[in-house]
Parts: C-alpha cells; structure tokens; sequence
C-alpha cells in the first residue's frame, strides 16, 4: 500500500515535472535564459547550477517549476521572456499544456501496440478486443448496490453463478432477479468477493434495480503502424469526452441539481489514491488512467484564468488586441488574487478528501 502510493506521487510528480520541461526546452528554442529548473517546491534541499541554470530538488514533492529571465517582471535584456515577440511568448506558455497531451498520445500508442489500451467497448464488440469484463462505473446513493459495498471500479464476474462478460447479461439477470436476494462475484483488485443484494422491483428513474452505472471494458488491440494514428485518436476522443462530461456537471451543479450519481471531485490526495488503487488492476490499466489524468491536467491548465498557462495565454491575448502589455501591476494581483483562490479550493477539497479518510 505505502509503495503504490509512493509510486502514485511520483508519477504526479513526473507528470508536472514534464509540463515543466516542455516551457523549459521551447524557452531554450527562442533562447531565452532559464535562471531555475526546480523539481519540488521550495525550500530547495539541492541545487547545482549547470551552464547558466541552476537545477535544483526541493523539499515538497508536490510540483516544478521553470524561473524565466524577465518572466515575473520586464527586463531590457535580449534574453528576457518579456522582448521576446508575441508568438514566441504564447508558444513557451504553450509548450506546457502540449506536453500533457503528447504524454497521452505516446502513453495510448505505447499500449495500443502491447498489451492494448483498457477502455470501454460496445457488447456487440468482437474484434481486436482481450479480456473484456464488466465494470462498475457509478453509484446512486441509497441504493442496493451502495447498502451492499459496491465500489466504483468493482468487476462483477458472475451473477448467480453465471459467469457474465457484457452489460446486457448483468442487466438481464437483475431484471429476472428482481425482489430476490441474489449473489454477485465481485473483482476487487486482487481480491475477489461475494456481495448480495437484492436488485429492486421498482427502481427510482434512471437508477434500475441495482443502482448502478455499469460499462464493459476490454483491451483494445492495434497494429504497430496503426498505434501512432490511435494514440492521437484516442486522445483526442477522451479529451472531447472529458469535455462533454466537464460541461454537462457543470449545467447541472448551476442547474441546483446537484452532481451525477457515481460522480465526485477529488483533490490531491483523492488522486493519489485512485491512481495507487489502479496499480492492482496492473500496469496497462495504470498508465491508462495516468494518461487521463494527464488530460484533465492539460485541460485544467488551459482554462482562461490567472495562476494557470491558460490565464497566461488570455493575458497574450489581450495583449495582441490592446497591440501593448497589460500593466505588471494589474497583472500581478489579479495572479496573486487567483492563486489565493486556487490554494483555497485545493485546500477545501484536500480536507473533505481527508474527512472520507478518517
């Protein structure tokens, strides 16, 4: 347990480390001077300075970062963020949220051509597919399954005795076991278990009789000379995903309707253990979901607002309407304002991560 989740920090960390290096390398590419490469966030442990950067190690494993020559405040050196062009500035900015998605891309056409990319696939889906199984993917509140201990994430692997690999078998076999107190096999990790529950006569809407959201999930196979167009494909199809269910959340929650059943929000330590948990499924299922979570975090930081690259990228934008910077000043606080904001969201949501905890 305490080596996943070690391993689970460290991917987070390499994942932020590589943002990190893609702003570094496109700063190198216009050569502007890189004063600080820093793994951790200060204070620094280590530093040694190589050429004119110093590369440092500091003491919380929970970031990187790159100190840019001119990059907080304007100087009049040709190797300064600030006198270089517009679209020099924009595409160092840039460089960060691509290396999220590039990450994704080779990670799915990595596993495209081995072991094959874990995803959902339709029950009618024969070709090109290995170990396909069903999955539980949500969970209403107060349901028979929620009261019995089911968890996102569970395989059910038989239902009454009969082993079950496609959606429409679990549904057709709660449909018939309706009212009756019946016997499911459940793939925990590792584990597996047996959960009884009574599947409902007379369901809620939306909800049916056991109270979840279930999908079928295979590994999908390709071709090594397919796998590059499928780990563009894929990533691009997941980000659109991402996107739909990003938005239709957020109509809901300004809608008081509150979130999706199975849907929650989840701060550091939420990620850290959904990431460890996902070792025990095994290595592909792992990168996987570290592949995602690389898209959530491209998406995140491409939002137009101050303290990401996204609010960076709308300040440029501004700038190239106004045809002239935006005041420092100006500029400063309202990152300083957002910054604040964000640290208090992120704590909010790192306590409430604990409270489930403990």
């Amino acid at each position: 347990m305490v080596l996943s989740v070690l391993i689970a920090i460290l991917s987070i960390l390499a994942l932020i480390v590589l943002h990190e290096l893609g702003h570094f390398l496109l700063a190198k590419k216009f050569n502007v001077k890189v004063e600080e490469f820093g793994v951790g966030i200060p204070p620094r442990v280590i530093g040694k300075k190589i050429g004119e950067t110093i590369y440092s190690l500091n003491l919380l494993p929970i970031g990187a970062f790159v100190k840019l020559l001119g990059e907080e405040k304007s100087m009049k050196d040709p190797r300064s963020f600030s006198e270089k062009s517009l679209f020099q500035k924009v595409v160092i900015v840039a460089a960060g949220v691509v290396a999220f998605w590039l990450f994704s891309i080779v990670t799915f056409m990595i596993l495209a051509a081995s072991s094959g990319i874990p995803m959902a696939v339709e029950d009618e889906t024969t070709q090109r597919i290995s170990n396909s199984h069903v999955q539980v993917v949500g969970i209403a509140p107060d349901s028979p399954a929620k009261e019995a201990g089911l968890k996102l994430g569970d395989r059910i692997v038989e239902v009454v005795s009969r082993e079950v690999d496609k959606v429409s078998e679990v549904q057709e076999a709660t449909e018939k076991l309706k009212g009756k107190e019946a016997t499911f096999t459940i793939q925990r990790g590792k584990e597996t278990l047996q959960v009884n529950l009574v599947p409902r006569a007379d369901p809620p809407e939306g909800e049916g009789p056991m109270g979840v959201a279930l999908s079928r999930q295979a590994f999908v196979h390709y071709s090594w000379y397919e796998a590059p167009v499928q780990g563009v494909v894929i990533t691009a199809r997941v980000t659109w995903e991402i996107i739909q269910q990003l938005g239709g959340t957020l109509a809901r929650v300004f809608a008081g309707k509150g979130l999706p059943g199975g849907i929650d929000v989840a701060g550091p330590i939420g990620i850290v253990q959904i990431l460890s948990g996902s070792l025990a499924l095994g290595l592909p299922s792992y990168l996987s979901f570290l592949a995602t979570l690389s898209i959530y975090l491209a998406l995140f930081n491409i939002l137009p607002i101050p303290a990401v690259d996204g609010g960076r990228l709308f300040f440029l934008g501004l700038e190239f309407l106004r045809k002239k910077p935006l005041s420092e000043k100006f500029e400063g606080r309202v990152n300083a304002v957002s910054f604040g904001i964000l640290i208090f969201i992120l704590l909010a949501v790192t306590f409430r991560d604990l409270t489930k905890l403990f």
